[in-house]
């Protein structure tokens, strides 16, 4: 409803938000309803139907997310160089959607699934940082929290509708995961249409020189960019992945396998909800508050797996805590850090910092998976929520200390 307004690329939108931000949020929304299809059906397919093991399942939980770094340092970089943001992101984009593709083809080889997942992931690698610098770059530093909170409650919009629409494929289509792939891919080819129509490139008014590979050293010297880098990447490390709070709650409470997908609807319900009014909230009493109440959300989520709470009063406060997670932390930490970086630099910052933390999510990943085969989930999981805590103590002392 927003995309009549797009021609108009200074107007602004709700309470200063510009129509440039809907146009982006426009893209993210038609996108994760391609990228949460699959994501919804993926740790089910992969732990159930090709039975592998909850090491196996981390590695490809950790790629799925975190083996893009580089990547993310190569989008960022680009963007910058090149000023020109919408065509690398949009790149990202195209790349996804091709990938969608790729799982129709990979059947059930793991090395082939593996493959095609990092082709998919280093879409969102290349897209990521280009995405979020035009945000800022479309924004006044006060109303950061906003716009990340509008766009980031549009995301959680394509998130809430994917798992609804794989589940209305598979039972029309006879629970085949092909026909789920392949719709998904036409849905994602969309969000690229868009793109290309709608969101404006924010260029500069005057050419300066060329960004250099060693901008990306000198980031790293600064002793603020340094921080939030840290910070960022212990935060990585103290979350373990949707599939496994998932598999968790599914494994405990013994749920069907059709109600599986309707736990990533809750969450990204929640999101939608309360991602906009946090991101407001955090503009008005600062932005890291916010973002460690999230992590503390995130804690109990994974002290109520193994806790004393059951039945459908377990999944729902689960849920809802796991999408106050989300809606806390995404949008929010882009807006902590948009105002520390230079307009030149400030698709390569954001790409640093995204880097720190999705490496530190792989490692994440993989370790969990060691844990819960190794010692049993209720283990693995009460580790993972010390972890948080030691998380936030480090988080706080790092982004919350001046130079």
């Amino acid at each position: 409803m927003y995309l009549s307004t797009l021609t108009r690329p200074r107007t602004a939108g709700w309470k200063g938000v510009s129509a440039n931000v809907f146009a982006l949020g426009a893209v993210s929304l038609v996108t994760d309803v391609s990228a949460e299809m699959v994501t919804a059906v993926l740790p089910l397919y992969l732990v159930v139907g090709l039975q592998l093991s909850p090491a196996a399942y981390g590695v490809i939980d950790g790629l799925y997310t975190g083996a893009t770094t580089l990547l993310r340092l190569v989008g960022g970089y680009l963007a910058d160089r090149t000023d020109r943001r919408k065509a690398v992101a949009g790149f990202g984009y195209g790349l996804s959607a091709v990938a969608k593709i790729g799982l129709l083809l990979a059947g059930g080889s793991t090395g082939a699934l593996g493959a095609v997942i990092a082709v998919d992931r280093a879409g969102k690698g290349l897209r990521t940082a280009p995405r979020d610098a035009l945000i800022t770059l479309s924004t006044p530093a006060g109303d950061l929290g906003r716009a990340f909170g509008v766009h980031r409650a549009m995301d959680g919009m394509g998130a809430f509708a994917g798992p609804l629409v794989a589940l209305a494929v598979l039972a029309l289509a006879g629970e085949s995961f092909d026909s789920v792939f392949l719709t998904s891919a036409c849905i994602a080819t969309l969000g690229v249409v868009i793109l290309v129509l709608f969101v404006r490139d924010h260029r500069a008014a005057v050419p300066s020189q060329p960004v250099r590979v060693g901008a990306i050293g000198a980031l790293w010297r600064d002793t603020r960019v340094r921080r939030v880098v840290l910070a960022a990447s212990a935060l990585g490390l103290a979350t373990i992945g949707d599939g496994f709070v998932y598999l968790l709650l599914q494994k405990r409470e013994g749920l069907s396998i059709g109600w599986f997908p309707l736990l990533a609807v809750g969450t990204s319900l929640v999101y939608l909800l309360l991602a906009a009014p946090l991101g407001a909230l955090a503009d008005r009493v600062g932005r890291l508050p916010v973002l460690l109440g999230g992590y503390l959300a995130l804690g109990a989520v994974y002290l109520l797996l193994f806790g004393p709470l059951g039945g459908w009063p377990l999944v729902v406060a689960a849920v809802a805590l796991y999408g106050l997670f989300y809606a806390a932390t995404d949008g929010v930490l882009m807006a902590l850090v948009g105002p520390l970086l230079p307009e030149r630099l400030r698709t390569t910052g954001i790409a640093l910092i995204q880097s720190g933390q999705a490496l530190a999510y792989l490692a994440s990943s993989v370790l969990f998976g060691l844990a819960w085969q190794s010692w049993g989930p209720e283990a693995a999981t009460r580790l993972a929520a010390a972890g948080v805590g030691l998380t936030l103590v480090v988080t706080a002392a790092l982004v919350g200390r001046r130079p």
